[in-house]
């Protein structure tokens, strides 16, 4: 174990020295109050310059990314972005821009790029979910389905509905839920039926004219399509109920169908999952949100508009609007990078996307059936969900896999999630991962269980390791 920076502190040494203040500088320190002044040095450890540069260089090598590392984390869509969407990002004709100058100079001269890059993406979003209109504003998944629901409440208001429900399977993603409850609805859970989707019998039996919005997440967290979809489409309509899309899973059926053409009314997307922006380390994210005519009165304002002469230029006359939901027009050096994405893969790249995710996780759940338990065994969409359950009853549990796999240099799938699956193991390898390297995680996957099967296990005290934690040099 490396020492840590403070072990490797000597009295006096030093990496860099001050110069002794001149008189004058002395004296304009004098206008500052004294209560600001700190009269004992901060206790920071005393190091040279290349204690710092090793000890930081060092800790950073720990880090864990997709850069070095597969990283098959289920419902995150942890794959590799191209560099050279950073590289567009850095732009200094985007990079530099201020937000306030689309108000500046002739309503925008300076900034007409970057609407431009705004209001096509908002296009293509358009085109590849069969949405009406779009707004970037939404600064994450999360925020993008709080935005979604509040588009929702406001198309009813408008019209006078009374509506007080919110029904989610409980195959959701665990934000829609809170989402619904933070817009004040009240929400009605829909157990999962025995091929995985939602019970029809269930869901019929919740439906009334009090529901709002159905929000599903299609393919669902179980990594698997709603396949009656269409008809859960049709009698939410049936009652003036919306369908909300949580696009989180976009990336399984890329290029192969439209939200839209599905029966959806909303839908938010992840741009750091699907469309290669970087996921994870807090960000940034992005979460825009589309919908159908009939909601376009709602969107956030300002929306990006195509004036007769060609230039571009923000809107904010939108008396319907549910107003601003972020600082200025969300992450923008985020829409850039999936802008550049999708110009880049252009349709029969995006379609690749989808089969190739698609493929891996079947071809790993396929692999991995005889070793592990498959609650619900039919072909998945970009991701698989496995159960240890057998491994436990010798007691080697999902994080005991986990840990295991760590130790073999391989960042573990998702445990424990969905909830609705004793001893979950979520599997998303994504489209960018090779065979070769799907193989080696295959064959760690099957050493990890013959290792549980063949090997008497005594179970750590883990809290005990945790409150009485010694460091061995």
């Amino acid at each position: 174990m490396s020492a840590l920076i403070y072990e490797q502190s000597s009295p006096g040494r030093r990496g860099y020295t001050l110069p002794r203040l001149t008189p004058a500088e002395q004296a304009s320190n004098l206008r500052i109050p004294a209560k600001y002044f700190n009269e004992h040095l901060p206790d920071l450890a005393e190091v040279s310059e290349l204690d710092v540069v090793r000890h930081f260089t060092n800790l950073s090598r720990k880090n864990f990314s997709v850069d070095a590392n597969f990283y098959p984390l289920g419902s995150c869509t942890m794959k590799y972005n191209p560099k050279i969407l950073e590289k567009i990002a850095g732009l200094d004709g985007f990079s530099g821009l201020h937000p306030l100058l689309p108000q500046l100079r002739g309503g925008g001269i300076l900034t007409q790029g970057a609407l431009q890059v705004v209001y096509e993406t908002e296009r293509l979003l358009m085109e590849i979910t069969g949405m009406d209109a779009f707004s970037l504003q939404p600064m994450a998944g999360a925020h993008g389905e709080l935005t979604g629901i509040m588009l929702i409440a406001a198309y009813h208001r408008d019209k006078g509905n009374r509506k007080t429900k919110v029904i989610i399977p409980d195959s959701s993603h665990g934000t829609n839920p809170s989402s619904a409850a933070i817009a004040g609805f009240q929400v009605v859970t829909i157990p999962s039926g025995p091929d995985g989707c939602m019970d029809m019998a269930a869901f019929e039996k919740a439906l009334d004219f009090e529901v709002a919005a159905v929000m599903m997440t299609c393919p669902n967290t179980l990594g698997l399509f709603e396949t009656r979809i269409h008809e859960i489409a049709a009698k939410a309509h049936a009652v003036d109920a919306l369908l909300y899309y949580d696009g989180a899973n976009l990336n399984a059926i890329l290029g192969r169908c439209r939200p839209g053409d599905l029966g959806f009314d909303v839908v938010h997307l992840n741009l750091h999952k699907t469309f290669a922006t970087p996921h994870g380390g807090g960000g940034p994210g992005a979460g825009p949100v589309g919908v159908r005519r009939a909601l376009t009165p709602y969107l956030p304002t300002s929306i990006v508009v195509k004036r007769s002469d060609g230039t571009f230029a923000l809107e904010y006359d939108r008396p319907k609007s549910i107003g601003y939901i972020a600082p200025f027009y969300g992450n923008f050096g985020v829409v850039l990078k999936a802008y550049a994405y999708i110009l880049l893969l252009g349709a029969n790249g995006l379609r690749r996307v989808g089969e190739n995710a698609v493929l891996n996780a079947n071809y790993i759940q396929e692999k991995l059936k005889p070793y592990y338990d498959l609650p619900y065994d039919r072909r998945c969409m970009h991701e698989c969900v496995f159960s240890a359950a057998r491994q436990a009853k010798g007691g080697v549990r999902a994080i005991d896999i986990a840990k295991a796999l760590i130790d073999r240099g391989i960042h573990p799938p998702t445990v424990y999630f969905p909830l609705i699956v004793k001893e979950a193991m979520m599997i998303e390898p994504t489209e960018t991962e090779s065979r070769d390297v799907i193989d080696r995680f295959i064959d760690a996957m099957v050493a990890i269980a013959e290792l549980a099967r063949s090997t008497p296990v005594g179970r750590l005290d883990e809290v005990k390791a945790a409150r009485d934690m010694c460091f061995m040099r």
